[in-house]
């Protein structure tokens, strides 16, 4: 597996456990972010980053963002967004 499917891999499993909370749950909390450091399922030691804040204003949608880099060189890592949106 290369570095870029490890790291994409990584930060597709990320993004669905950051979207499994419901909007309601995260309204509380948002904007909120936490980088912490974990590894890949390759095993590689990365950062991860995640990131809850508001798509277009304050009790809008929530836009959940993740980022999974080797320490030390954030600008090699795999970035997804996915948006939560606000019940009706």
């Amino acid at each position: 597996m290369t570095l870029e499917e490890d790291l994409r891999a990584a930060a597709h499993d990320e993004i669905e456990r950051a979207c499994t909370l419901a909007w309601r749950d995260l309204a509380r909390h948002t904007p909120w972010g936490d980088t912490f450091e974990g590894f890949t399922p390759a095993g590689r030691e990365v950062a991860f980053e995640r990131s809850y804040l508001w798509e277009d204003g304050a009790g809008g949608d929530i836009r959940v963002e993740v980022a999974v880099y080797p320490p030390q060189d954030f600008e090699a890592g795999v970035r997804l967004t996915r948006v939560i949106e606000r019940p009706r």
